[in-house]
């Protein structure tokens, strides 16, 4: 998508933008997810939400991303918006929201896909803020079921009060095999052998119900199987000028300074690296940072001996500048200035180029 706005908001801690979304949102995805072109209409609502707004708002809707700390205000979270028409949600995302880093995407979706989306998140992550019975599940749920089964119901390593671990019930295993009547069972009666009680004597059978319904709808989702930057049609091999693809050339002169007589802050970039890029990148620099694991393309291995021989400081800088198509590593002159983008470059020329370029001489 087009970011063509000006960002009010600085902020040299902010990971990743993303964005078609609504309410509160950074639209900046940048240029690695960049439509070139209004939509067919074609693209995949739970796509477009993937592409562009998960990893602000989060892959639950609920803005809990590594963007959430860093954008006045936060990403909005879907899961407690059921104040937002749909008519609303609609609006706000073809014309954009004033004061906020919410963009109009008019130019970029067309209606159908905005509906689309927009319909998306209302099914998937608001349906609990649109229902009074699963709002009324909630609460009983963080009143008996949180201090065992956790917050997103992703149970206990470990043995709570008994000699068996708290259920996942987010666990592909618990979606297959826990029918709703079994559930119910469950939580009425208990379940012998466990730290599991039963609530029939604490509950009215209206609440057991709620409490189900709830964690069937909020915790027992499947998590999206989408990942890369593909609502851009393919264009991912069409690199643009600038790109980290042309700034680098096998057996790049390791002397080149950065452009513009810029000279980066290698510890300053070291610190937004840790906060920001290692999610992705690794704090090895190994592409194994704990979000990679669903992330297609892989994000760059900074060590692999084809970065580190045609990688230099010029390139490093254009490819954090400018993002890369197809992947979802986003542009990040959108929200840093050069001085900014200069320090992490340095910081990883400095830790992962340069080692690997001195172990070469030996």
């Amino acid at each position: 998508m087009t970011a063509s706005f000006s960002l009010s908001i600085k902020s040299s801690a902010l990971t990743i933008l993303a964005g078609v979304l609504l309410g509160i949102l950074a639209p900046t995805f940048s240029e690695a997810g960049q439509r070139g072109a209004k939509g067919t209409g074609e693209s995949r609502p739970d796509a477009l939400y993937h592409n562009y707004c998960s990893v602000c708002h989060g892959d639950r809707g609920d803005g809990r991303s590594r963007a959430q700390n860093s954008l006045k205000p936060p990403p909005r979270d879907f899961t407690n918006a059921g104040e937002l028409t749909r008519e609303a949600m609609i609006t706000i995302t073809t014309h954009g929201k004033p004061g906020t880093a919410m963009v109009g995407w008019k130019t970029q979706l067309n209606e159908a896909e905005i509906a689309g989306v927009v319909d998306y998140i209302r099914k998937t992550f608001m349906i609990v803020a649109l229902d009074p019975k699963l709002q009324r599940g909630k609460t009983i749920y963080a009143q008996n079921c949180i201090a065992c089964h956790g917050a997103r119901g992703q149970g206990s390593p470990m043995p709570i009060g008994g000699s068996v671990p708290a259920r996942d019930l987010a666990s592909p295993q618990a979606r297959a095999e826990l029918t709703r009547e079994r559930m119910i069972t469950a939580v009425t009666t208990g379940r012998p052998g466990t730290a599991m009680a039963g609530f029939g004597g604490r509950l009215p059978a209206g609440d057991i119900d709620a409490v189900v319904d709830y964690v069937r709808a909020a915790l027992m989702v499947p998590q999206t199987e989408i990942s890369g930057t593909d609502a851009h049609a393919g264009r991912a091999a069409a690199q643009r000028p600038g790109s980290s693809k042309s700034a680098a050339a096998t057996g790049a002169d390791m002397m080149q300074p950065m452009p513009n007589g810029l000279k980066g802050d290698a510890a300053a970039g070291g610190r937004f690296y840790m906060a920001n890029c290692a999610t992705c990148h690794g704090a090895k620099g190994d592409g194994k940072g704990p979000r990679a694991y669903f992330i297609n393309p892989k994000p760059r291995n900074f060590i692999d001996p084809t970065f580190t021989s045609s990688f230099n400081r010029p390139a490093i800088y254009a490819a954090t500048s400018v993002g890369r198509l197809g992947t979802e590593m986003p542009a990040w002159n959108k929200v840093l200035n050069d001085r900014e983008i200069a320090n992490v470059s340095e910081f990883v020329f400095q830790r992962f180029v340069l080692p690997a370029q001195k172990t070469a001489k030996k």
